[in-house]
């Protein structure tokens, strides 16, 4: 064995990378000068990649295996180096790393609002956030566009960049699509699958692939979300009446222990009877009982009006016009009991003097047969 070959033989080196980390993408291996000897071991493991760059040209990629570093391994650096008398001395080359697994649970969220329409709501600002996985998948795209000479390239340089890409094209999406916001929860799976399908392209020109993409929540501003837990809470409740008495009648128990005993509960639970009927009419459209309707406007102020009494139950008040008109259609006889502000107590309307103009082309009644 000449000398050479026994120096060489001390010199065989091995060219690998143990992964330690959860966050490095590419990672240059570290050699003196940057000196691969002839015969180095090359061991690229399961869910790596090496490649071998020469003076800033990617040369070799190596796919996961053991290989012995020589001539017929190494065409294209081979070529590059241009040796003539064989592969018999040390090179100069660099060899990167890169982790081929899958880099999980990254976030994206709107730092800021997204302004959108709603057909529910109008303008609305809404804010999303989720997750996200990515993959190298072309390690010499990855080093050539993004990593350079970065000796140890890790996905927290990157999310930045993929972070803003997702929300732009999402803020796109979620204007385009039309989907009311509240119906934005039923449709989370296939926002995301769809913005997977638009995004992954542009993830192709960093050498990375958008493996899978998540919605996990999209919500409106604080404000909108207290109106609508409000808005909510009245669905719940239903009839706002009964929903008032039966919270009177639970402080009954608690009223008994104060000093004024069931005196204050009773005089409690009769207020809240009183105020439950006008309130639960007045939110579901109706009016209070004796008052006019909506749609009639209310007598011209120095006009008397009239309270009439049908089959036992106060009606009104009327107008003039109105009683003449029931008088013609004779629910408004001149034995129907009215009243009006002044009078003492309910009088039939024949006996009322301001009455008498309404029943003038009315006979009266006619007299018993004797």
């Amino acid at each position: 064995m000449g000398i050479w070959d026994k120096v060489r033989g001390e010199l065989i080196d091995i060219v690998q990378w143990i992964d330690d980390t959860n966050d490095t993408m590419v990672y240059r291996f570290e050699r003196y000068n940057n000196q691969i000897k002839y015969g180095a071991q090359l061991t690229v493991r399961e869910g790596q990649t090496a490649v071998f760059v020469n003076e800033g040209k990617i040369a070799d990629v190596f796919q996961p295996g053991l290989h012995t570093l020589e001539t017929k391994n190494l065409p294209v650096l081979s070529t590059l180096q241009g040796w003539k008398y064989g592969f018999n001395s040390p090179f100069m080359a660099e060899v990167y790393f890169c982790s081929m697994r899958q880099f999980t649970d990254l976030k994206w969220g709107t730092m800021n609002p997204i302004m959108m329409r709603d057909a529910e709501f109008g303008p609305v600002r809404l804010r999303a956030y989720g997750t996200y996985v990515v993959r190298v998948s072309d390690p010499q795209v990855l080093i050539r566009q993004i990593v350079g000479t970065d000796g140890r390239f890790t996905v927290e340089e990157i999310v930045d960049q993929l972070r803003d890409l997702i929300v732009s094209r999402f803020a796109e999406i979620a204007g385009q699509s039309k989907i009311p916001v509240l119906d934005m929860a039923a449709n989370y799976g296939e926002m995301g699958s769809f913005l997977v399908q638009k995004i992954a392209p542009e993830f192709k020109t960093y050498g990375l692939d958008l493996a899978k993409l998540l919605v996990e929540n999209i919500s409106l501003p604080p404000s909108v979300e207290e109106a609508l837990d409000k808005r909510t809470s009245m669905g719940v409740v239903g009839n706002l009446a009964a929903y008032t008495q039966f919270n009177v009648a639970n402080s009954i128990p608690d009223a008994a222990k104060n000093p004024g005993g069931l005196a204050s509960a009773g005089a409690g639970l009769g207020m809240g009877m009183a105020m439950a009927t006008p309130i639960g009419q007045a939110l579901a459209g109706q009016q209070p009982a004796g008052s006019a309707s909506a749609g009639t406007p209310p007598p011209v102020p120095g006009a008397a009006s009239y309270f009439v009494a049908v089959e036992g139950k106060q009606t009104g008040p009327f107008d003039m016009q109105t009683l003449g008109s029931q008088v013609a259609t004779g629910r408004l006889t001149r034995q129907t009991l009215v009243w009006t502000q002044g009078m003492a107590q309910w009088t039939p309307a024949g006996q009322v003097q301001a009455l008498e103009m309404i029943f003038a082309d009315v006979p009266p009644p006619l007299p018993p047969n004797s």
